[in-house]
């Protein structure tokens, strides 16, 4: 087989930049706060907590109240003064199945069915900085692409303030996902599943907030919560160019014009043995459309903007203290005004102003942190824009979800506790309408069910 000897030294070169500029930072940062550096490989080592003091189920990313307020603090609270590297790893080797082979392989390098791959190999940077600044910070290198890009990443300054009866914590975050700051998993950012196939066919279209931003802009946000019950949250972001992204990785699906605003507000009740929690997310985007160069490099382009509005609400509950039995609970509903000025103009859709809804409901059980059962069920579904969206020209899909998890380790006598960590997954999704239709769904003969996935996965981090 012939090798593209260029195409090897643009692939690797690429990735050698991406890990170089990750270094750097990564040494920028050590060295600018190296009188105060007390950051540690795994925020469990940091803590000196087992991995369930954070995660349900022992294994992220769902938050317990305590995981919650070790985020709002800003990954700053630790035990002890050793100092030691702040850096965490993470790999989830996956197999995917559909009920039926797919017209075409999903990506170059693999089959139209029974697909194996390494889906994620990470390096995090994880912990504080100061007594007050922490990161999460994360690259990531997938089989699908070959590529190592920056992946997402959350710098806090956090303090707490007490007047009278109440205390407040209240911090700043820049990051590159809007939601990414949440502490819910109800957020797009964070909602289950919390690993899926990316060989597998998913829906056609979502919601703006759900990922569609993702590792393209930076923003910073402002928040604050009180009494551990009311949680505000108001930022702003604004597209990276397009050459950075290029260098990380990075997708670029178009440069937001000016500023974009983000807003979350959510209360909490403490119940005797567990917690509820109500609130709503909202974001206004305006976005153009991407072009190329003269070699092929997506490039921004002057002109009109499609503009996005998206309101949401979710709710969540967790009860905790069961003894060997945990429940949680988590549903979120988003709503999306499309205003397609750009796309409208170029051709790409057949209405000059869309809808787009999204729901998604979760609820798992465990059984001693260890035994997990997850039941899902989501649906996306919009306007008729045959242009937009080919075939019958509707994006509606609705379908379930469901997961069976080994997580052996993460308790306070785990082997190893804290360095290994790992969970066994068993995903099945499954299809009642895709892309408006049961059968015919793609204008070949495909019926819904032909994308019904079986997933399994092991998910490591050390």
């Amino acid at each position: 087989m012939a090798v593209d000897s260029t195409s090897l030294r643009d692939s690797f070169g690429r990735t050698g930049r991406i890990m170089l500029a990750f270094g750097l930072c990564v040494l920028v940062v050590l060295i600018f706060f190296s009188t105060r550096v007390r950051a540690v490989p795994a925020f469990a080592r940091q803590t000196h907590q087992p991995c369930v003091a954070c995660h349900v189920g022992g294994f992220g990313p769902q938050l317990t109240p305590f995981g919650r307020q070790f985020k709002l603090l800003g990954y700053t609270l630790k035990v002890g003064n050793d100092a030691k590297v702040p850096l965490s790893t993470m790999l989830i080797e996956s197999f995917t199945h559909t009920q039926k082979a797919q017209t075409a392989p999903p990506a170059s390098g693999f089959g139209t069915n029974d697909n194996t791959e390494l889906q994620q190999a990470s390096l995090f940077f994880a912990g504080p900085l100061t007594d007050h600044l922490g990161a999460l910070a994360q690259a990531t290198y997938s089989q699908n692409g070959g590529l190592l890009g920056w992946d997402n990443s959350d710098v806090r300054y956090a303090r707490t303030l007490t007047t009278g009866s109440h205390t407040t914590i209240w911090g700043v975050s820049l990051n590159n996902n809007p939601s990414l700051t949440d502490v819910f998993n109800t957020a797009p950012a964070w909602q289950f599943p919390y690993t899926a196939p990316d060989l597998a066919p998913g829906a056609p279209a979502a919601p703006i907030l759900m990922g569609g931003l993702a590792q393209q802009v930076v923003g910073i946000n402002g928040y604050a919560q009180i009494d551990s019950a009311l949680y505000v949250e108001a930022g702003a972001y604004r597209s990276l160019s397009p050459s950075f992204l290029r260098t990380v990785n990075g997708d670029f699906n178009g440069r937001l014009a000016g500023i974009t605003p983000y807003a979350r507000v959510a209360y909490t009740w403490n119940l005797p043995k567990g917690n509820l929690e109500l609130g709503s997310f909202a974001l206004d985007a305006r976005r153009g459309l991407p072009g190329t160069n003269a070699v092929g490099d997506a490039v921004a382009i002057s002109g009109p903007t499609d503009k996005f509005r998206d309101l949401g609400i979710d709710a969540s509950y967790q009860f905790l203290n069961g003894g060997n039995h945990l429940f949680t609970v988590n549903a979120l509903y988003l709503g999306e005004h499309q205003r397609l000025d750009a796309t409208y103009a170029a051709g790409g859709s057949s209405n000059l102003d869309n809808t787009m809804h999204a729901i998604n409901i979760n609820g798992s059980y465990w059984y001693k942190n260890t035994w997990g059962a997850t039941l899902g069920a989501f649906t996306n579904d919009g306007s008729r824009d045959v242009t937009l969206y080919g075939n019958n020209g509707s994006p509606n899909t609705n379908g379930g979800v469901v997961e069976l998890n080994w997580n052996p380790y993460g308790q306070a006598s785990s082997w190893a506790e804290p360095f290994v960590n790992v969970r066994f997954g068993l995903q099945y999704t499954f299809y009642t309408r895709f892309s408006g239709l049961v059968y015919n769904v793609d204008g070949a003969g495909r019926r819904a069910t032909d994308n019904n996935t079986l997933y399994l996965f092991t998910w490591l981090a050390f």
